[in-house]
């Protein structure tokens, strides 16, 4: 009995310890993905027509990609819900999003909905020459 108190034990330690580290490597994933790049000033809202692709650091961030600047939003809420495996859906009517909006997250596989996360502001990373 006592064996398969320690057992339990030890992978319970074991599956703990990499949830302590994850915050520090998903900041180390971020900053290589802005490595060469220098931040300006927040702002409101991007032009999606700009923007060519998109990517989530899961719990951290959402970037997006406008070819020589990479904006960077940190979200209000509903951080927690981003990860590397789902989709962000976006509906808005003016062709731009805003720190004021929020972005769905859609599983494609099974067509459900996982999260919703509320954008903060857009802070624009671009590169130093």
């Amino acid at each position: 009995m006592r064996q398969i108190v320690a057992a339990f034990a030890a992978g319970f330690v074991l599956a703990v310890t990499p949830a302590s580290a994850e915050p520090a490597d998903r900041e180390a994933e971020l900053a290589r993905a802005l490595e060469g790049r220098v931040a300006g000033p927040p702002i409101d809202c991007v032009d999606l027509r700009r923007i060519r692709s998109s990517r989530m650091i899961p719990d951290t961030a959402i970037l997006y990609d406008a070819g020589h600047t990479i904006y960077v939003n940190r979200p209000r809420a509903g951080a927690d819900s981003l990860n590397h495996w789902d989709t962000i859906v976006t509906r808005t009517p003016t062709g731009r999003l805003c720190s004021i909006d929020s972005v769905t997250l859609v599983d494609l596989p099974s067509n459900s909905m996982t999260g919703v996360v509320l954008l903060g502001e857009f802070v624009p990373y671009r590169r130093v020459d």
